[in-house]
């Protein structure tokens, strides 16, 4: 929106032409999205707290949890606001692909907020069916799987990149509809799963958001995509404002989630992150990268769908509880302990990640 402002202003004052930098507009973004939550963050949770829109507590979770009953949840709407505002200010709204994140992140953000207002009504922490978020999240996958497929120009848009070695792109065609369903609602219920602890999932989607906002510019810039040799994908250096916004947003969030949480972003916030970073992926063909990167996001789902097999196989569980998280919280670990190295480990990840632009 200020970009076109910028552009009409640029007639009068050659100055203004400054915003049609991609990187400076990313900038602006992730201050104007942290400023918005600094602003508004006070003013929810306390309405939250009037309302008594509190976090329901599992009753078969570790009793250390029991301190949170009365922490208001629905936090994420905090998040969805200042990205979306923020992204419509700075972004450049004619590309599309800024319009498709959107249309995913905000999309799963009402699928959260019907599932945690179910929540709330029920007192308890089942909220909708399984089966009736799946079809929901599915639904909306589909559209933009078609949608970016109705895009592709060439091989880049609808092929698999792989990391590290130099020039191996594995095309999939109309398969690729079937890869993006598949991480758009994978990663949503993977930052779902994590979503257990004060700050633990927050924090490695600020990080994983920031360095695929990296990847998202030089796979959309001519120039650098040549020289580290990854897919050109026009149009797709704007999502680094969207990435931008997202990690300003989440930074402005961590300030209330951190332990102890003054609010939880409940499955408003992270269904629409996690789904916000698979679309992403997906857009700058970097799906790999993002498993790699959202590694502690991939390794709780997979305790969980481990944790389940094996008890309806065997009988016996592998893990004391799972998510993950909760194994060593029942192991005696301190949750600040959990959050913060969880938070270096994807640290690690995203570092080993960001290596690949130049490994191959």
């Amino acid at each position: 929106m200020l970009l076109y402002l910028a552009n009409y202003l640029s007639q009068f004052d050659s100055s203004f032409t400054v915003l049609n930098y991609i990187t400076l507009r990313a900038v602006f973004g992730a201050l104007t999205a942290l400023i918005i939550s600094f602003m508004i963050g006070p003013k929810l949770i306390e309405n939250l707290n009037n309302r008594q829109l509190n976090q329901p507590v599992r009753n078969d979770g570790p009793e250390t949890h029991l301190i949170k009953i009365g922490t208001p949840t629905m936090g994420g709407a905090l998040i969805l606001l200042s990205i979306s505002i923020s992204t419509l200010l700075w972004s450049d709204l004619s590309n599309i692909y800024v319009w498709i994140v959107l249309f995913v992140t905000i999309s799963f953000g009402l699928i959260g907020y019907i599932d945690d207002y179910k929540k709330i009504i029920n007192k308890n922490s089942d909220g909708i069916s399984a089966w009736t978020k799946i079809f929901w999240q599915a639904f909306v996958a589909i559209i933009a799987a078609t949608w970016l497929n109705s895009l592709a120009v060439d091989s880049n848009a609808t092929s698999l990149l792989i990391p590290y070695l130099k020039n191996v792109l594995i095309p999939l065609g109309v398969f690729q509809i079937f890869v993006t369903f598949f991480f758009i609602v994978g990663f949503s219920n993977a930052v779902n799963l994590t979503d257990g602890l004060d700050g633990l999932a927050i924090m490695p989607t600020v990080l994983v958001g920031g360095a695929l906002g990296l990847f998202a510019y030089v796979t959309g810039n001519f120039n650098f995509s040549s020289y580290l040799d990854i897919p050109y994908i026009s149009g797709a250096g704007e999502i680094f404002v969207f990435c931008a916004t997202l990690s300003g947003a989440g930074l402005g969030f961590l300030w209330f989630n951190t332990y102890p949480a003054q609010v939880f972003m409940g499955d408003i916030g992270s269904l629409s992150l996690g789904a916000a970073l698979g679309v992403i992926a997906v857009i700058i063909r970097q799906e790999i990268i993002l498993i790699i990167m959202g590694g502690v996001f991939v390794v709780e789902t997979l305790s969980v769908i481990i944790q389940v097999s094996s008890f309806k196989l065997t009988g016996r569980r592998v893990f004391r509880m799972a998510p993950l998280h909760h194994h060593y919280e029942l192991k005696g670990w301190q949750e600040p302990k959990i959050i913060v190295r969880f938070w270096i480990i994807t640290v690690i990840l995203v570092l080993i990640g960001l290596a690949s632009l130049k490994i191959r």
